[in-house]
């Protein structure tokens, strides 16, 4: 995602096991998907760093321009989810999420135009509009 014309990913780590059951689909991906390669080169801007961390689960982090960080645990997944995550991490901003507003907006009357029923049907009525100057 860009904001004001500039790329929020800065920096993709990948990091998984190199024998752990769980980092199966990651290594598959890394060693025979093409859709590293094309990632890589559509998106020129974004660095992609491969780490094996052996041991613990894999899981992609996205680094963004404003400082902050997103992890995403994909252990245990297929490859077409790896193709989402990062997909999700390049579309994202980076920023946190934070509410708006406040309460939700809550009326202590009814509406002025009264309450809707199914039976109230003004489609052949006729009304009579008198303009007062």
């Amino acid at each position: 995602m860009a904001t004001r014309g500039i790329p929020q990913l800065k920096k993709l780590c990948i990091r998984y096991c190199e024998v752990g059951g769980s980092s199966s689909a990651v290594r598959d991906y890394l060693a025979a998907s093409p859709h590293l390669l094309n990632f890589a080169t559509d998106n020129p801007h974004v660095s992609i760093v491969v780490k094996p961390r052996n041991g613990h689960h894999p899981y992609v982090e996205g680094q963004y321009v404003t400082g902050q960080s997103k992890q995403i645990c994909v252990k245990n997944t297929d490859q077409k989810r790896i193709r989402e995550v990062f997909d999700m991490l390049k579309n994202s901003s980076g920023r946190k999420i934070t509410r708006l507003g406040g309460l939700a907006v809550r009326g202590d009357c009814l509406s002025v135009q009264g309450v809707w029923t199914p039976m109230l049907d003004l489609g052949e009525s006729e009304f009579d509009i008198k303009v007062v100057e």
